[in-house]
């Protein structure tokens, strides 16, 4: 009977985590994995735990704990998570009364509407409590016996390799997408950036209209008389040490990470692009004179946006909110401080996202979604230009 219920839990572990759940936490004795929902908004958390306890009190004690460890945890996103399921599976109940423990769940605090449910979940209940863990977590739970011929013990084990190895799998997939490429041209353009820096201060200042005209900077009346380099220039030069800083900064972050994400040469027409739609954006909206890379780096946060839409889950639970957050404050920001030019931001968050969805993500292929990114683009870029220079 041990084995049968050690094939049980093995069985509830590798269904649920093909039926839209991810193994975030296994422990040392593989007796205890904890698993979270794909859904970003309001994930649900499952401990699923091998166990047998021959008294409530240990029950009651190790409900406590898991209860605490709940509140005290931080980083699986469980800020918004809306219910946690603490699922033991034994062979037979406690002997004394038990049932009361779980008969109602525990409020979380901190957690809107959070809730703790407990389920025991032993040989005598199977028919009753399975049903509604399959209710409760949306994934179909049933159990499957082994063979009679063959041995449990070995056949929760065989079980155990196969959830373990699809769980390193899916780790090191994840870890690839985050590490695909080497962040070459960020360290470029920062070398480029303070160059350019440094040969606009040796000529006048970088605060000097006549000196940022000379090397490229966005300048309305010249662009129209037909220097169209202008509308790629100004994402290389900036005006005082603070715009420089700020924008390497940004630069280095985003840089490495989109880099990372999408490699060099995609990283290299993201942020071309994103460049030009921002000199664009501005070009048309701003007639004063500009210039920096915060175009093209809000093309990264586009970037960015573009790879939660092919890895929405993911995107979510690492960076989502904060890339989202970061853009919004900086928007606003854009509108509330005079003498930022919030057209060329959004140009090139556009432009970015665009990019992004032209060249796509590595070893993936979507000539639909490619096409049309492509085709909008190049409706929007004919656009700008026949309005700019009409």
């Amino acid at each position: 009977m041990i084995g049968t219920m050690d094939v049980l839990f093995w069985q509830l572990v590798q269904r649920l985590s093909r039926g839209g759940y991810r193994i975030v936490r296994m422990s040392e004795q593989a007796d205890e994995v904890w698993l979270e929902s794909n859904h970003w908004r309001r994930p649900t958390l499952i401990r699923l735990v091998r166990a047998d306890f021959d008294w409530s009190r240990s029950l009651r004690l190790d409900m406590e704990y898991t209860w605490q460890f709940v509140q005290q945890m931080r980083g699986w996103n469980f800020s918004k998570a809306g219910r946690v399921i603490n699922v033991y599976v034994m062979v037979y109940p406690p002997v004394d009364d038990w049932e009361f423990l779980v008969a109602e769940p525990l409020p979380l605090s901190g957690v809107s509407d959070g809730v703790l449910h407990t389920l025991l979940l032993h040989s005598g209940n199977m028919g009753d409590v399975l049903p509604r863990l399959a209710e409760m977590t949306g994934v179909a739970l049933r159990f499957e016996p082994p063979v009679e011929t063959s041995d449990p013990f070995a056949a929760a084990e065989r079980l155990k390799r196969e959830v373990v190895r699809e769980w390193r799998r899916r780790r090191e997939e994840e870890r690839r997408i985050f590490e695909y490429g080497k962040p070459m041209f960020t360290r470029l353009f920062i070398v480029v950036q303070v160059a350019m820096f440094l040969v606009l201060e040796w000529s006048g200042g970088s605060t000097n209209p006549d000196v940022l005209i000379h090397y490229g900077a966005k300048f309305n009346p010249l662009i129209e008389a037909g220097e169209w380099w202008r509308l790629l220039t100004p994402m290389f030069l900036h005006i005082g040490f603070l715009h420089l800083l700020t924008n390497t900064l940004a630069l280095y972050y985003l840089g490495i990470t989109v880099e990372r994400l999408y490699g060099s040469l995609r990283f290299l027409f993201i942020y071309v692009t994103a460049g030009f739609f921002g000199a664009l954006a501005s070009f048309l909206f701003t007639p004063s004179l500009s210039a920096g890379a915060s175009g093209a780096i809000f093309g990264l946060f586009g970037a960015l946006l573009y790879f939660g839409t092919v890895y929405r889950h993911l995107f979510f639970r690492t960076m989502g909110m904060n890339v989202i957050s970061l853009i919004i404050v900086n928007l606003l920001f854009g509108l509330l401080v005079p003498g930022i030019d919030n057209a060329g931001h959004i140009g090139g968050l556009v432009g970015g996202f665009l990019a992004a969805g032209v060249v796509h993500l590595p070893k993936h292929t979507a000539l639909g979604r490619q096409a049309g990114a492509l085709a909008v683009a190049a409706l929007l870029v004919a656009a700008g230009l026949w309005i700019g220079f009409r």
